[in-house]
């Protein structure tokens, strides 16, 4: 069992579990148990190139939005 437990630590972070952390950031909530995660398992460049582009996507749905609204 504490292998399973070694091996699981030591697997690195996936995309949704990055973009789940990203969100939460954003938000500026995150639970002591996945900031460990994070800290653990992630990679800072990683990190910051999700963000950046979650930030371009949300900037890019206002603009759009806010397109649509105007011309309506």
């Amino acid at each position: 069992m504490e292998n399973q437990s070694t091996g699981e630590s030591e697997k690195p972070l996936g995309f949704f579990q990055m973009v789940g952390s990203v969100l939460a950031s954003f938000f500026g909530v995150q639970s002591s148990k996945n900031k460990q995660r994070d800290f653990k398992r992630g990679k800072a460049s990683q990190f910051i190139a999700v963000a950046i582009l979650m930030t371009a996507v949300w900037y890019g749905a206002i603009y759009l939005l806010v397109n649509i609204v105007l011309n309506q």
